[in-house]
């Protein structure tokens, strides 16, 4: 098992830039595949992106949404995975979550973080 505690969140103005982290305790979180995902008001939660366990080769993959502004990268000697998000617009304002879980037999997201809030004025 593993608990996961997200932080980062703030208020940026558009344009700006915000890192979340998502600091793992218990297994190594590069045994898992990470998800971020995130909720706006009045909103169901979407999927903004993954990073897939290092035996997977670590690959990410990103909503249409949040490609080529939003990085994920790995500290593994900080059992800690980081959302680096650019070039921020309002739209962006949602809790963000991350999650992690297993990718056999199919891609699981067990264990989710409280979520941290973004919010981008304009």
């Amino acid at each position: 098992q593993v608990a996961l505690v997200e932080s980062g969140g703030g208020l940026v103005q558009a344009g700006g830039s915000l890192r979340l982290s998502c600091a793992a305790s218990g297994r190594p979180i590069s045994t898992y595949i990470v998800g971020w995902f995130r909720q706006a008001p009045g909103k169901e939660r979407v999927f903004v992106g993954s990073m897939r366990n290092s035996w997977s080769g670590s690959a990410t993959t990103y909503a249409d949404s949040v490609q080529g502004r939003f990085t994920i990268s790995r500290d593994s000697a900080k059992n800690t995975v980081h959302l680096q998000m650019n070039s921020l617009k309002p739209e962006d304002t949602a809790v963000y979550y991350c999650a992690a879980g297993p990718t056999t037999p199919t891609v699981r997201y067990d264990y989710w973080g409280q979520g941290t809030q973004v919010t981008v004025s304009s």
